[in-house]
């Protein structure tokens, strides 16, 4: 209950419209039960007694009160419907802003497709109980509670055989719902699955064609469906027991009625019309009655669609600004690894104990073999993930002392795995410095080499890309990432790895326009590329996560058998250590 009472607080805002759709329920709920006491006066009154004129006057009264009844049902489920969407509207924006507060370690473990089944399906099913579940018992409380004490002051008698099924409905209800509960999480979790399965397979489409694999891709998704189709049978099966045992609990009672009814009518204890009225308000009651196996499932779905919301929205960010955190307010651009070790997964070490001083404006190359840590400390530098051991400082500030937002202000980063969005070519350079001016957008073009690309398209910079820049080949991603970047104007830029998928030519363009974007600007380059980084000011060699070495590129030579190997395998040459140097 604990979860609906936290879904509840959604609606609090809400409260006007719950409370006129409550007006309507209880305005309808009225009409309805005078429906049983115009009958009742018809049979008594009028047609015992042959009055047609009474007779159409409670006819009249009936169509009337039906009226009413349905325009109050109207208003009842349109504000209903309004405010369950609106408390949709606001946990899935909740689900979404914390999605993007969460650390990327979450992120590293967490399942795209998981995460959007509840940001949509489990959403759906909390705002299916708040229009419908919610009215419903509201509306089941109020006509078993006003029947009850009507049927009782009439005849009690007949009222407690009338009322006898209730209690045994209610708590057929809540075993039928412990028994729901968990079998709806599992429908959940397996819808989720699905997504999972679908979204890969929509990205990976031309992997899987390549590599022959969509028969795999098929029985692996057939596995998951047929597992939801198992989950999904076994609700329909309870609902199939269920439907039917409520229908023989509600009409039990009926030949119990005229059966005891008639008795009563003979003995001349009730009239026709009484017993007429105990009829008409036992169907009455029947039609919510029947509506409880529903309600039932559609609690239970969403305790369990809300428990996979509240999973997410009460799990913490692991990094975070401390309350008084310090501004960065254009850091001259120092940064300071002090015995840094960090480790994903808390196992196996990613960096150990590095240590480092990048002074403001200088380019630091970061070479090594795949998984030495290179991207680690590229990530840890905007704080994307905390060292477990050491600091890291900027301008000599411990960036866990500084406002988050304001660090990666600071700090531009070319990704390794670029990420293009499914817009204009203008919309993704100005993704990250929505105020650029066109003079601007296009200087960033020309640093990337980008430019005369994007002119020589027939919309220009208002080309639209296809999704993640189906349009666009390898080079020209990263060429547009690096503009992107650059317009952002930061006093500290990263490139990781960020010429992989550029001809010798144009990766001589990027290097010229990223070494003359980093003359005032602290810049680290993560590649193995050695031909790149000849004169940088620094180049760190890291091995297993370790700091092996660490000079320029001649100085390395000499001292760094790792560096020497890179480089050997590249130049395909001997290396003549009399005559490398200190720099090119």
């Amino acid at each position: 209950m604990n979860v609906i009472y936290r879904l509840l607080r959604f609606s609090k805002k809400y409260w006007v419209y719950f409370l006129i759709a409550i007006i309507c329920l209880l305005a309808g709920t009225a009409f309805n039960l005078a429906i049983p006491e115009i009958v009742s006066s018809a049979i008594d009154n009028a047609i015992s007694q042959g009055d047609y004129r009474y007779l159409v006057y409670l006819a009249i009264g009936i169509l009337g009160a039906s009226i009413l009844r349905g325009a109050a049902a109207y208003g009842s489920q349109y504000f209903g419907e309004v405010a369950s969407q609106k408390v949709a509207y606001d946990v899935r924006n909740a689900m979404f802003n914390h999605l993007q507060r969460l650390s990327f370690s979450y992120h590293d473990r967490a399942q795209t497709g998981q995460l959007m089944s509840r940001a949509t399906a489990d959403v759906e099913a909390v705002r299916m109980l708040i229009a419908r579940g919610i009215l419903t018992t509201l509306q089941l409380f109020i006509l078993i509670t006003s029947i009850s004490v009507i049927l009782l002051i009439k005849n009690w008698q007949l009222g407690l055989i009338t009322l006898a099924f209730v209690p045994v409905i209610m708590i057929r209800g809540r075993l039928v719902a412990i028994i729901l509960q968990p079998v709806w999480m599992r429908i959940q979790q397996l819808v989720a699955e699905l997504g999972t399965i679908l979204e890969e397979n929509l990205v990976g489409i031309r992997s899987i064609r390549a590599y022959l694999q969509h028969k795999r891709e098929s029985r692996r998704f057939a596995t998951s469906a047929t597992k939801l189709y198992n989950e999904q049978g076994r609700v329909i099966r309870i609902r199939s027991i269920n439907t039917p045992l409520y229908t023989l609990l509600i009409t039990l009672p009926i030949g119990l009625i005229l059966w005891y009814g008639g008795r009563q009518i003979m003995a001349g204890n009730l009239t026709p019309g009484d017993l007429t009225a105990f009829m008409v308000y036992f169907g009455i009651m029947a039609m919510p009655v029947r509506q409880l196996g529903i309600m039932v499932g559609m609690v239970s779905r969403a305790v369990s669609a809300g428990s996979r919301i509240f999973e997410v929205l009460d799990t913490d960010p692991d990094i975070v600004s401390k309350r008084h955190a310090v501004m960065l307010d254009r850091p001259v651009g120092s940064v300071r690894f002090k015995n840094v070790s960090f480790s994903y997964d808390e196992s196996v070490p990613a960096l150990r104990n590095v240590d480092f001083l990048a002074n403001p404006g200088d380019m630091v190359a970061l070479v090594g073999t795949s998984g030495s840590g290179k991207t680690t400390i590229a990530s840890l530098i905007p704080r994307f993930y905390d060292a477990s051991d050491g600091a890291i400082t900027i301008d000599d500030i411990d960036i866990r002392d500084v406002d988050v937002r304001s660090l990666r202000k600071s700090i531009g980063i070319v990704q390794q795995d670029i990420f293009i969005f499914a817009a204009t070519i203008r919309e993704n350079l100005v993704y990250g410095a929505v105020d650029a001016t066109p003079e601007q957008v296009e200087a960033a073009a020309r640093a990337a080499h980008l430019h005369d690309f994007i002119e020589s398209l027939p919309a220009g910079y208002d080309t639209w890309v296809g999704e993640r820049g189906i349009t666009l080949s390898g080079g020209e991603k990263q060429r547009l990432s690096i503009a992107r970047t650059v317009l952002t104007d930061p006093p500290i830029m990263i490139f990781d790895d960020s010429t992989s998928s550029v001809d010798v030519e144009t990766e001589r363009f990027i290097y010229d326009a990223i070494r003359e974007l980093s003359k005032d600007r602290t810049t680290f380059i993560i590649t193995n590329r050695l031909s790149l980084i000849r004169n940088a000011d620094m180049i760190l060699v890291l091995d297993k996560g370790n700091l092996v070495a660490s000079g320029k590129h001649g100085e390395l030579l000499k001292t760094s058998d790792i560096y020497r190997h890179i480089y050997q395998l590249q130049s395909n040459e001997p290396v003549d250590l009399d005559n490398t140097g200190n720099g090119a």
